[in-house]
């Protein structure tokens, strides 16, 4: 005769299973949703203020650059760093960024050579020619200013860009502040903005888990 309370937990027992799985996946879910919109709030956050202050050095992230002449990204970004230098914020501007195969100029010597145009002394200037990829340019940033006993500085980006350069740099040991542009392609439209924001979001959750780049190149978003 076969055991009734064994048959009857046996039946038990798999919808008891599925509705545990069930509240797992959910959870998850859950949890995935409330990191992402936490981290995508951030992102915004970060991108409407602008910390600028006091630094020793302000820092212009590199974007595309045609033959010595900065991108429409690019410009707007230098334009910052002018603003800022202008303002008196620091004596020092370092601009950053490699080049592409090919290429005559990297982007740190083009934006060396706008800043140079637009009035700023070339020995305020320092264009660190590496960095293919925001997290290679900020470890060069951080050798930089610890040779020269720098510690604090702005970073300048594109808004929806600020939060993870500035964190990167921070874990760099720097004391870095955020100070975006207001101009450019990348902050003309809504539709623009939201596509910059959802992907800034993913590329810091990776830089968190990982720590190493997103590799979105072409943007000075990398």
């Amino acid at each position: 005769m076969r055991d009734v309370s064994t048959s009857r937990a046996g039946r038990s027992g798999g919808p008891r299973l599925a509705v545990v799985l069930r509240r797992v996946v959910l959870g998850a879910l859950l949890v995935a949703l409330l990191v992402g919109g936490g981290t995508a709030f951030r992102v915004w956050q970060v991108a409407r203020a602008d910390e600028r202050r006091p630094v020793d050095m302000v820092v212009v992230l590199g974007a595309a650059q045609y033959h010595g002449k900065p991108s429409d990204v690019l410009e707007a970004r230098l334009k910052q760093a002018l603003e800022l230098y202008r303002e008196g914020m620091t004596d020092h501007i370092v601009t950053v960024g490699g080049r592409q195969t090919g290429d005559k100029y990297t982007e740190a010597q083009a934006g060396k050579k706008w800043l140079v145009e637009e009035g700023v002394p070339a020995d305020r200037i320092t264009d660190v020619d590496v960095g293919s990829d925001t997290l290679g340019s900020v470890r060069a940033v951080a050798a930089l200013a610890g040779q020269h006993g720098w510690s604090s500085a702005l970073i300048v980006s594109d808004p929806w860009h600020s939060l993870r350069a500035r964190t990167m740099a921070n874990d760099f040991g720097l004391d870095t502040w955020a100070s975006p542009t207001r101009s450019g392609p990348i902050v003309q439209t809504r539709e623009i903005q939201f596509q910059y924001i959802f992907r800034e979001t993913g590329a810091l959750l990776y830089y968190r888990l990982t720590h190493a780049p997103a590799e979105l190149t072409g943007d000075g978003l990398g």
